[in-house]
């Protein structure tokens, strides 16, 4: 009978799929279908090998709804809250299919005003118990910031994206416990290398190298970090920029992996050059692109030149 079962799914969202999806209720059912599917055996055992068996798309920019549906759902996480940083205007983020397919409420945030006040106006932000908050992201205004706006202690996911500070945001945090934190990570940096870019508060990727190349943090000393605040890597997104942590304690067969093994190189070719077009830069040649980029060691903690 469950074979039967997941048999008429598969069909009934090849049918849908067959075709442009219509409306955002469609999007949301074929993401329900894909995540219940996630939930059978077979799927779960292939997905607790690797976290990016479980990858489908609704809302998020490439498959994580789909890690992270497996993993709210397979860690039974009792803290249905979440807050995600520089969401843009919210149109492709992490956690709105989170929001809209298993309630939960949270905290966005991203430094334009203009972003948040699309936000506000959308639907779902009156449907569901969303907060969106105007805030340039600093080491200085994170924590009380987190704290005034209703949140403390055990939350049930973290999503840091802001394409520069990323590792010294996450390092800074002291006043949520998350039970899963996703954060951005630079496949370009060396994954054998414990490189983050230096802090800058005022940190802007385009204005630190105008190939878009130079920001945030390798996947070794985001590793390293998780280590020390008790959280065990167990993988990236098949696009090889979002990195997985889970509390020590709450992982069950997941597996905890080193940051050689956990690695995925990002494939996408963001590079520009000074005009700001794309040249499509891949590979190893864009580490050559930012050669002589100055960058910190968060293991000899000191700052050396790519």
């Amino acid at each position: 009978m469950k074979t039967l079962f997941y048999k008429l799914i598969n069909m009934l969202a090849f049918t849908i799929a067959g075709k442009i999806p219509r409306n955002e209720d469609e999007f949301l059912l074929l993401g329900k279908m894909a995540s219940n599917q996630n939930q059978n055996r077979e799927r779960k055992e292939k997905i607790l090998e690797n976290i990016q068996n479980a990858e489908f798309k609704v809302f998020s920019q490439f498959g994580d709804d789909g890690i992270i549906q497996f993993l709210v759902d397979y860690l039974d996480i009792k803290e249905k809250t979440f807050i995600e940083f520089g969401v843009e205007d919210y149109l492709e983020s992490n956690t709105r299919f989170l929001m809209m397919n298993n309630n939960w409420e949270g905290m966005v945030m991203d430094g334009s005003e203009e972003n948040i006040g699309k936000i506000i106006k959308t639907g779902y932000y009156w449907k569901h118990n969303l907060l969106a908050k105007k805030l340039f992201v600093e080491q200085e205004n994170i924590n009380e910031f987190i704290k005034e706006n209703g949140f403390s202690g055990k939350i049930g996911l973290l999503h840091i994206d802001i394409d520069g500070n990323d590792y010294w945001i996450w390092k800074k945090i002291n006043v949520i416990e998350p039970a899963i934190v996703i954060i951005e990570y630079n496949s370009v940096f060396d994954r054998e290398k414990p490189w983050v870019i230096p802090y800058d508060k005022d940190f802007y990727r385009t204005k630190a190298h105008s190939t878009n190349l130079f920001w945030g943090s390798s996947i070794t000393s985001l590793c390293d970090l998780a280590e020390k605040k008790g959280y065990v890597f167990i993988g990236t997104n098949s696009a090889g920029n979002n990195a997985y942590f889970v509390k020590k304690g709450r992982e069950k067969e997941l597996k905890s992996l080193s940051s050689h093994a956990g690695y995925t190189e990002s494939k996408y070719r963001e590079s520009r050059n000074a005009e700001g077009k794309l040249t499509f830069i891949a590979g190893a040649d864009r580490l050559k692109a930012i050669k002589g980029c100055e960058v910190y060691n968060t293991r000899t903690n000191k700052l050396e030149k790519i």
